[in-house]
């Protein structure tokens, strides 16, 4: 299964080999409940088709959320066993999701499961999700099988990561140590840090603002925000630091 945007992905597994003969594409008689977290609908539509057949696969989609308000009510309404979640979202992106979810993760009887789905493959979004408290991230050039496969697997705990992307996890968490804190990132909320990226990237304010649902006043006051706590003094300087902490 391949993200609508991207015409050209290559399918990219999901697990170790042996994942094929623990789930597939066969329901059988196991059974998982899942809510698909994404802004964009025709992406959606396209998961829901490929791996909702529950027939076949297992999977019951029991609701969708394009924000993160929608997604924190469908998924405290619904209690699914797994939420596909994006990264990036309007309302505060993937991590405020989990911040706000914290309680049903946590629950010793009925908890719910968070598996990161997403076209990025940035260290710092993986790393973000997992510390707070994903099971595991994939991209979106994910196959439907392997997508069904992973589904199942964080259902039953295991913690799942596209190849490459568990390099970045690994090395992150190798040390016994603290994983180490960028003070000046930290300062910037979630939604200043999607701001950030998509400047860096050289979206102009107006598609800033079309892609995260907000108006081109409150991406200005974002801008300016940033560009106060980093102390820098234009996106010619915000650029050349985001770059620098591959943030782009």
């Amino acid at each position: 299964m391949s993200d609508p945007t991207e015409t050209n992905g290559t399918a990219e597994s999901a697990g170790t080999a042996e994942s094929a003969g623990k789930g597939g594409s066969s329901g059988g008689d196991r059974r998982v409940r899942v809510v698909l977290v994404d802004d964009h609908r025709m992406f959606r539509t396209g998961v829901q088709a490929e791996i909702g057949r529950t027939e076949e696969t297992g999977v019951e989609v029991v609701g969708e959320a394009a924000d993160v308000d929608q997604a924190v009510t469908a998924i405290t309404a619904t209690r699914p066993e797994v939420v596909l979640l994006d990264v990036h979202l309007p309302g505060g992106g993937g991590v405020e999701v989990l911040r706000r979810c914290a309680a049903l993760m946590a629950d010793p009887e009925r908890p719910v499961r968070f598996l990161a789905l997403s076209v990025s493959d940035a260290a710092e979004d993986v790393i973000g999700v997992i510390r707070g408290g994903a099971r595991g991230y994939v991209t979106k050039t994910i196959t439907g099988a392997d997508l069904v496969d992973s589904v199942f697997r964080v259902q039953e705990g295991d913690a799942v990561f596209s190849p490459r992307l568990a390099g970045f996890v690994l090395d992150a968490f190798a040390s016994t140590d603290a994983p180490p804190v960028d003070e000046d990132l930290d300062r910037l909320t979630q939604r200043e840090r999607e701001v950030l990226r998509l400047i860096a990237r050289g979206y102009a304010y107006k598609e800033i603002a079309k892609q995260l649902f907000i108006s081109v006043k409150t991406v200005e006051s974002h801008v300016s925000a940033v560009l106060r706590k980093l102390q820098l003094s234009n996106r010619h300087e915000l650029t050349r630091w985001a770059t620098a902490r591959r943030l782009v």
